[in-house]
């Protein structure tokens, strides 16, 4: 099982999420956060005083996986979230020791299977 954690544009969210679950993805967590990369924040103008934006709004998305649809949930957000503009975001993936669904007490691949 992997952990994907990917960090996207809010206004990527919707295709996104449309494009994991066709890939396999039977579930996710989202989170609004905020953060910079090389963005390094932006300058706005609010009634006429301009003042620097550092942190700019992101939404940070976590998937368990099976690992035979990695690939695909990986490939389905790249593609998705892309923009071609600096921003676009990031995703990690990491090993995912052990699951537990607590309702019913099931382990592992059959806590994150829909």
């Amino acid at each position: 099982m992997k952990l994907i954690t990917a960090i996207i544009k809010p206004s990527r969210l919707d295709a996104v999420l449309e494009a994991v679950t066709d890939a396999g993805a039977s579930g996710l967590t989202v989170t609004e956060v905020r953060g910079y990369g090389r963005q390094k924040g932006k300058t706005e103008v609010y009634r006429g005083a301009e003042y620097e934006v550092k942190l700019l709004p992101k939404v940070k998305l976590e998937i368990a996986v099976p690992t035979d649809v990695l690939e695909a949930v990986v490939e389905a957000i790249a593609r998705t979230a892309n923009t071609g503009k600096i921003g676009d975001g990031k995703i990690f993936v990491m090993d995912l020791e052990s699951a537990l669904r607590i309702r019913t007490g099931e382990r592992d691949a059959l806590a994150i299977a829909g």
